[in-house]
């Protein structure tokens, strides 16, 4: 049996809290993308997989509650669910791991999208691989072809999941106010997980303010990546970031999650990495306070391009 991490004193301001349905998770958490490989999916170089195990229970040491992954996270050789089993397991009763259903990955590494009948056994793959007998939140994550239609369907078949004891919460991920609003009407949300950072355009600020009202939580990713999403964050940084992290002496990685957190109370962060330095850097951003006019500078920067 895997000793269960211990809980130590966060070095990031992880007292500032929100609600995942009846789950109060620190709003800097953790996801597990990039634990696989030094990039996502089939991508880049496995990862040496004591050092995956070591930054997951680190994380928790640190004060992360809150775990986003999937089990299409996989490489030839990695899975993050399965590493985060092996590493956390028996799991501590104040953590909530997040996963994310409607894409998925053949062994090979082929990508597929489930029909609402499928959805089950999507659910299942997560449970038996996170070695649980429900999961605390699942995401229906929309596909591209879906951004303006229907989820009503899909979600639907996750309200029934729900409702049989397999899934606590729901969540919906890529999605616009008009998905929301229907899945709403279908089963209470937790939460939207939508793509968002510094230089989002105005319709995605708008829809994390309609979060906002409702109280229910936003999770964005790609908060540092940007525009480069599953690559990683680009060489070249907008100077309105760079001249921030040089008056605070910090990186620009943690300039935009410290921005992230500041977008409001129901805003929760979760940064990924494979690297223990990176994750200590990372948690270090709950603590880095940007004045008014810092962020105004920020909030100027213009949308950016795919």
């Amino acid at each position: 049996m895997n000793p269960r991490p211990t809980t130590a004193p966060a070095i990031s301001t992880t007292s500032s809290t929100w609600q995942l349905g009846d789950r109060t998770v620190n709003r800097l958490g953790f996801g597990a993308m990039r634990l696989t490989g030094t990039a996502p999916f089939h991508h880049g170089v496995p990862r040496e997989r004591e050092r995956s195990i070591g930054v997951l229970r680190r994380a928790v040491e640190l004060g992360v509650n809150h775990i986003d992954t999937a089990a299409f996270y996989f490489s030839a050789t990695r899975s993050a669910n399965e590493l985060i089993n092996r590493a956390l397991a028996p799991y501590p009763d104040e953590l909530v791991i997040s996963t994310k259903v409607w894409p998925g990955r053949d062994p090979s590494g082929g990508w597929w999208w489930a029909s609402p009948e499928q959805l089950r056994g999507q659910v299942e793959e997560n449970l038996r691989q996170l070695g649980r007998d429900h999961l605390d939140v699942v995401n229906l994550r929309v596909p591209p072809s879906r951004r303006t239609g229907s989820i009503g369907e899909h979600f639907g078949a996750l309200a029934e999941l729900r409702d049989a004891g397999l899934v606590r919460h729901l969540g919906v991920s890529h999605v616009n106010a008009e998905q929301l609003a229907e899945a709403r009407a279908i089963a209470p949300v937790v939460c939207v997980q939508n793509p968002f950072g510094i230089g989002a355009p105005d319709e995605d600020r708008a829809l994390l303010r309609l979060c906002g009202q409702l109280g229910i939580a936003f999770v964005p990713f790609f908060t540092i990546a940007g525009a480069r999403q599953e690559s990683g964050p680009a060489d070249e940084e907008h100077e309105e970031v760079r001249a921030v992290a040089r008056a605070h002496g910090v990186s620009a990685a943690q300039v935009r999650l410290a921005w992230t957190l500041q977008q409001g109370p129901h805003v929760l962060a979760i940064p990924g990495t494979g690297d223990p330095d990176h994750l200590t850097e990372n948690m270090a951003s709950g603590a880095l306070r940007l004045s008014t006019e810092e962020l105004e500078i920020l909030n100027s920067v213009r949308p950016e391009s795919n």
